[in-house]
């Protein structure tokens, strides 16, 4: 058990806070139209769909980086799975957001990752896109539906998690390598998060 005060974070390495969610019935969701020039569709991805997106999304900046420390032979089976759906939003012919849901574990869907890129943030896409989560997952008939995100994801990402009827139920703190130190993602990613 940790003692309360601060504790010393060794270099090359990241501490995060990681909330997770979760929600036990379908919300109220209010439907809404996807911006003009936005178009929806589920995906079947090849690896290097996937790792552009995931990095255009997430990584570049706020560290989303699990997946790059895969090699490609894991990513792949990840892929490949039956229980994972993939979802994108294109703008322009051009992919800009990834919804991936996980359906693996039996009564449940992990909304395992969310996110778009800044040229769909404020359109109102993120909200039609979390509305096809929900709808997808609930309709697979589960009883548990759960996500997490921590300090180095968006801001925004835990309170739109909590309007969209996910309720907080635990949290930790996670350290972990920076993936910046070890080659794993460009040293240039999250400029807001300092190397150290």
């Amino acid at each position: 058990m940790l003692e309360n005060g601060s504790y010393n974070v060794p270099p090359n390495k990241l501490a995060v806070i990681v909330t997770h969610l979760e929600m036990h019935a379908r919300p109220d969701t209010k439907q809404i139209e996807l911006p003009k020039g936005i178009t929806f569709r589920q995906v079947t991805p090849t690896l290097d769909w996937y790792r552009d997106i995931f990095t255009r999304v997430g990584t570049l900046d706020w560290l989303w980086y699990g997946r790059h420390k895969l090699s490609d032979t894991a990513l792949q089976a990840i892929l490949d799975d039956p229980a994972i759906a993939f979802f994108t939003l294109s703008k322009n012919g051009v992919d800009e957001a990834l919804l991936e849901l996980d359906f693996r574990t039996a009564g449940a869907c992990e909304l395992a990752y969310f996110g778009l890129t800044f040229k769909l943030i404020g359109s109102g896409a993120g909200r039609y896109l979390m509305n096809q989560a929900i709808t997808r997952a609930w309709d697979a008939d589960i009883n548990r539906f759960h996500v997490h995100t921590c300090t180095s994801d968006s801001p925004q990402a835990l309170e739109f998690y909590r309007r969209s009827g996910f309720t907080a139920y635990k949290r930790e703190v996670e350290i972990d390598d920076d993936p910046r130190t070890t080659g794993v993602i460009p040293k240039t990613a999250s400029p807001a998060i300092p190397i150290i």
